[in-house]
């Protein structure tokens, strides 16, 4: 068995943090069961461009491989009948909507206590599901400009930048993860459920980490760095050879004596500027020079065999297709494929979440609402009239 077989959670998500968080589940064997509004289309994330035809964007089969779908109104009596149902034969509710939806909705460990004591009742939103900002939308964008992270990213002289990847939603969705599944153990040790409160806002800030201790402590300002320098360690940055960039992070002493060898420079090792992390970050342009002098006289290629060679942390400025064509990226098994009607093979890459074996065999993304008649038939019991019934009520919407 997977780790999570025995886990089902109910996730009303949409677009990226939560599908996100929740695929991971999937990954690991949790039956997701994605409950999609039939009056707003689904998931908006099944429409985002540029590939995307009618319900299905690769954007979509990113972030819900391994899923089931079904369509359900839950504001509909019946539909919330419905919910409730499934309620009773799983472990979590996910959701990611804005802070104040889950109580207007009815998703609240209050809300569904009684319907089953033990059940789990996860939210990421924007900004949680308390504070002044609770009932704000919460985007990555935003987020990333309000917690400081674009006064951290990005040349010194340039405009504020956002980092080149959503890393609040992303960040997130694994904080929601984690947070689910301890909730989940909890459940079963105890007997009793929870909230579990997560919010971007939150991860944002937590991610600010050391320079966020640094100026809470001792004042530090944060600022951009030249070349995506690091703040404190030098060298550990970016550098151009003689045909591109790559990246040196002398993260010890240690490495930094190595580098000063590779590049024949062993008395850099032992000059008084440059003899410790204080000194060569009080030198930091200094030492920054004589590197780019240096290391310009070389290839990458060249440079990275010599470093590799010596044991220094060291790697080219790779594009996204180099990357993903990298050795040890497919070493790793982190690219997967499914096969969909419409797009044919989808290659993409897999979780980075291992638990015992690497799961070899994916399924595609699934059609909105795919799913309800198995759901309901299997998992809750319901028989063809009761499903007919429901269905000319409107509970699945008008499409049905």
């Amino acid at each position: 068995m997977k780790p999570l077989e025995d886990v089902r959670i109910l996730a009303l998500e949409q677009y990226g943090a939560g599908p996100f968080g929740s695929l991971h589940l999937a990954h690991l064997g949790a039956d997701v069961i994605k409950i999609e509004d039939p009056g707003a289309g689904g998931d908006v994330g099944r429409y985002v461009p540029p590939f995307a035809e009618g319900e299905d964007s690769l954007f979509f089969e990113s972030f819900n491989r391994d899923k089931r779908s079904i369509s359900l109104d839950v504001r509909h009596p019946e539909g919330r009948a419905v919910l409730e149902d499934l309620v009773r034969h799983s472990d979590a509710v996910y959701s990611n909507l804005r802070g104040d939806v889950p109580a207007k909705l009815g998703i609240r460990y209050d809300d569904l206590k009684d319907v089953n004591p033990k059940i789990v009742c996860c939210s990421l939103s924007g900004f949680g599901m308390t504070g002044p900002r609770a009932a704000e939308p919460g985007y990555d964008y935003v987020l990333q400009g309000l917690a400081g992270w674009m006064t951290l990213t990005g040349d010194p002289d340039g405009p504020p930048e956002k980092t080149g990847l959503s890393l609040v939603d992303y960040s997130g969705g694994f904080v929601a993860a984690i947070s689910l599944l301890a909730g989940v153990h909890a459940a079963r040790r105890d007997g009793v459920g929870m909230d579990c409160d997560v919010s971007l806002y939150d991860t944002a800030i937590s991610l600010l980490t050391y320079p966020a201790t640094w100026h809470l402590t001792a004042a530090y300002q944060p600022a951009r760095t030249r070349r995506s320098a690091h703040p404190s360690l030098v060298p550990f940055q970016a550098f151009s050879a003689k045909d591109g960039w790559l990246v040196i992070g002398c993260a010890k002493e240690k490495f930094w004596q190595r580098l000063a060898a590779v590049i024949e420079r062993p008395e850099l090792a032992t000059d008084r500027r440059f003899a410790t992390f204080a000194d060569r970050n009080e030198n930091r342009q200094e030492l920054q020079d004589i590197l780019d002098e240096e290391l310009s006289t070389r290839t990458v290629a060249e440079w990275l065999e010599a470093l590799r060679a010596a044991a220094v942390p060291c790697a080219p400025v790779n594009d996204v297709g180099q990357a993903l064509r990298d050795e040890h990226t497919l070493a790793r098994d982190l690219i997967v494929s499914t096969e969909h009607p419409r797009f044919g093979s989808v290659w993409q890459v897999n979780s980075p979440v291992r638990a015992g074996n690497v799961p070899q065999q994916h399924r595609r993304a699934p059609f909105r609402g795919e799913h309800t008649a198995t759901v309901l038939r299997d998992l809750l019991g319901y028989d063809d009239e009761t499903v007919r019934r429901l269905s000319t009520a409107g509970v699945f919407g008008p499409e049905n």
